[in-house]
């Protein structure tokens, strides 16, 4: 077996380095999925003409759900590929495939220029990117975890969040900068929203050639890999059932919660609360910020404390508060009231973000550690996140906005038994028999 010092950074230089690395990729995939929920307000009308903007959203938030939904074959697909071949080719080839998607986009004509086929194409690239970010989070949770040493693995790989959030910032920052500097109101809803996919599309390739140079994990260099019935497959996979029940249990309240409070929070602010589309996006922005900032404290809380004490505590205030939070946000019309409240529900989420993908990681063993990671976790977060939007949307339609929040509420406290249960990751790892 190759000796760790040989294929891993030696210095914690390196070892930054590294992660940098694959954090750079990650940022970008997420900026181009989240574009889509980030622009949506002024593309809708352009795919699904209507009266209704609530019509119009469902239309987009249906799309946005479609795309959730190919995240699992997205983590089967590129879990396995990356248990078998390697994390970097697998994470150079998820860029790429976030890149057509993004691409498409951008020069789909508008529905009244060919019809139903602009929803069709809408559809598809978001098949494509369903397909690329599904497989890029369990390899870059996979890749960050390995790449990170056992002292501070939680501090780490909570970068996966920093990057996670700091694309859909990015999302954000382009909208305010079309929103407040150089367009109009009017533009923007004519062509302007094709802008960001377009900048994705040409990030993403940048970002291709950049992951070619990344380092291989010490963890999947030291696998056997003459076997490849034993890599990456759903017959090694289903030899962890318990890894595989426990991912999607503590997923599914806190994707929900995280997808709630951030990528619907814009919407919600906007067709709930009354505010200007200007307003919720600047309030999004500053929310955003701040979270990203907290997920590195709280990833190296989990390295002294460990990473069920977060989870707990995610679970415990997230199920006492999200109703009374939604609530008020519904009621409110300041920005700083807003702000202060979402920021509050952001809090007690970052318990589970900063640490989830390394808790994922360590309940595998490196042969089927993407796989492991991708798979149910997509699965949750197809469920849970992607129809977050969607479900929320329909209550609000047939009239049962309170629904969602007892909706979100339940989520969360199923997920806080599992988290009450389970083991401490951090003192039971697999990644310590490597």
């Amino acid at each position: 077996m190759i000796e760790q010092t040989k294929v891993i950074p030696k210095t914690t230089g390196g070892r930054i380095k590294s992660i940098i690395g694959g954090s750079l990729g990650n940022l970008v995939e997420w900026y181009d999925w989240y574009v889509y929920t980030a622009f949506s307000l002024y593309f809708s009308d352009a795919f699904f003409p209507s009266d209704n903007q609530t019509v119009q959203l469902l239309n987009t938030a249906g799309i946005f759900a479609i795309g959730f939904l190919m995240r699992p074959i997205g983590g089967w697909l590129m879990g396995t590929f990356a248990d078998r071949y390697g994390r970097k080719t697998a994470l150079t080839t998820s860029v790429l495939l976030m890149s057509v998607g993004s691409l498409i986009i951008t020069i789909t004509p508008g529905y009244r220029s060919i019809g139903v086929l602009a929803p069709i194409l809408l559809v598809l690239a978001r098949i494509i990117q369903g397909i690329s970010v599904g497989g890029e989070y369990g390899t870059s949770a996979t890749y960050l975890s390995e790449m990170a040493g056992k002292k501070h693995r939680g501090f780490y790989s909570s970068f996966q969040y920093v990057t996670l959030i700091m694309g859909q910032l990015m999302a954000l920052g382009i909208l305010v900068l079309l929103q407040r500097i150089f367009l109009t109101e009017q533009q923007l809803h004519d062509w302007g929203w094709r802008i960001p996919f377009g900048i994705g599309a040409f990030l993403a390739v940048i970002t291709m050639y950049l992951r070619r140079s990344l380092q291989e994990s010490a963890s999947f260099k030291n696998e056997d890999h003459h076997d490849r019935s034993t890599q990456g497959t759903l017959r090694a996979l289903a030899k962890h059932p318990k890894a595989v029940f426990t991912v999607i249990g503590l997923t599914a309240g806190g994707t929900l919660a995280f997808y709630t409070f951030t990528t619907y929070m814009q919407k919600f602010l906007v067709n709930t609360s009354g505010f200007s589309k200007s307003s919720a996006t600047m309030v999004s922005t500053l929310t955003l910020a701040v979270f990203m900032l907290l997920q590195p404290v709280f990833g190296l809380l989990s390295d002294k404390v460990g990473r069920k004490p977060l989870l707990i505590g995610f679970g415990v205030m997230g199920t006492l508060t999200t109703i009374p939070i939604l609530t008020l946000l519904s009621e409110t019309k300041d920005v700083w009231v807003a702000f202060a409240l979402i920021l509050c529900a952001l809090i007690i989420i970052s318990g589970y973000t900063s640490i989830n993908a390394v808790v994922k990681a360590e309940l595998f063993p490196a042969n089927v550690r993407a796989l492991g990671v991708g798979f149910p976790y997509a699965i949750a977060v197809s469920l849970f996140g992607g129809t977050a939007e969607y479900i929320a949307l329909l209550f609000k339609n047939g009239h049962h906005q309170q629904w969602f929040y007892w909706y979100v509420t339940i989520c969360i406290a199923l997920s806080l038994i599992l988290y009450t249960t389970m083991n401490d990751t951090r003192k039971h790892s697999k990644m310590e028999d490597e």
